[in-house]
């Protein structure tokens, strides 16, 4: 019988910011190759989807959909299909087709990069999904950028490749962006998005995942935040409803998702939270803190 060789835990650069991995209940030879197919499963996800890398799945869409049909992965497909669902239902606050909005508020590189002329968004409902994973834009100027949801994907492909290990604990912590699995619960200290150097909560999760989104901090230039990099798609403003939020939900690409959904439309955001069975901590514009219900027994206020 295998020894259990106790917790590891490893960290590599991927998805524009440093992903840690962690893992036990398994030998130490599983518990490695584990970690290694789930970096492997995360590096997958940067290449398919990146705005940024020329012969991804993003890229040739942007450049070649609105033209004709571009077959993707099945991964990217599935992103696609998720992040239309969520477009729907969210009455548009979610929406993919951001781009060239974030390319003309300089977040984004390209054609309109700082511009004053802010375009307004197209819809996700342009996204053609076609069978055999061809996609289609069914109009001109159309570019998507799945930086609000791949990350989150990226992450419960990762656990996916831990559990086909055997691993019985596992988490993947991308950023911010993390789920776990395992019979014992796991606290993770959240930022407070008004003082980011400290800390404003615990929350303890099991087999769920969090996700978090606030104002922009950069401790190298200013104690202070900025405007969300969340752009609210209806005004192609950031999103000012509230300052931060933490979501937890079953699955870490939902999670990721709802909190730019929860960052623009704030507590009107609360049906779509009880469909896909999610919580979220808000911090209002106020510095007020509401706790959807079915997550305050989750959460540990700091003193």
């Amino acid at each position: 019988m295998a020894i259990d060789c106790g917790n590891i835990r490893r960290a590599r650069p991927l998805l524009g910011t440093f992903v840690e991995i962690q893992a036990s209940g398994a030998s130490r030879a599983d518990v490695n190759a584990g970690i290694d197919a789930a970096f492997d499963a995360v590096a997958k996800a940067h290449r398919l989807m990146s705005f940024h890398e020329p012969d991804s799945d993003v890229s040739r869409l942007n450049q070649f959909a609105s033209r004709h049909p571009v077959g993707v992965d099945p991964w990217t497909y599935e992103v696609l299909r998720i992040a239309i669902e969520l477009h729907f239902r969210s009455r548009g606050a979610f929406d993919i087709t951001i781009a060239p909005v974030l390319q003309a508020l300089g977040l984004l590189p390209g054609p309109g990069e700082g511009s004053r002329d802010v375009p307004q968004a197209r819809t996700a409902h342009q996204v053609e999904l076609l069978g055999d994973r061809l996609v289609r834009f069914s109009g001109p100027g159309i570019g998507i950028d799945l930086g609000g949801i791949a990350k989150g994907f990226a992450v419960d492909r990762a656990l996916d490749a831990l559990r086909g290990f055997g691993i019985a604990n596992g988490m993947v912590n991308a950023g911010g962006d993390l789920a776990a699995f395992g019979p014992d619960p796991q606290t993770v200290s959240i930022r407070n998005p008004v003082d980011p150097q400290s800390f404003m909560c615990d929350i303890s999760i099991r087999n769920e995942a969090l996700a978090s989104s606030a104002r922009r901090f950069d401790p190298f230039r200013s104690d202070e935040t900025t405007n969300s990099a969340i752009i609210d798609p209806t005004a192609s403003k950031p999103a000012c409803a509230i300052q931060g939020t933490t979501v937890r939900a079953p699955s870490c690409v939902i999670a990721d998702a709802l909190t730019k959904i929860v960052m623009i439309a704030g507590t009107s955001a609360a049906d779509l939270l009880e469909h896909y069975r999610a919580g979220a901590l808000l911090v209002l514009a106020d510095g007020d803190i509401q706790i959807s219900s079915d997550l305050k027994d989750q959460v540990s206020l700091a003193a």
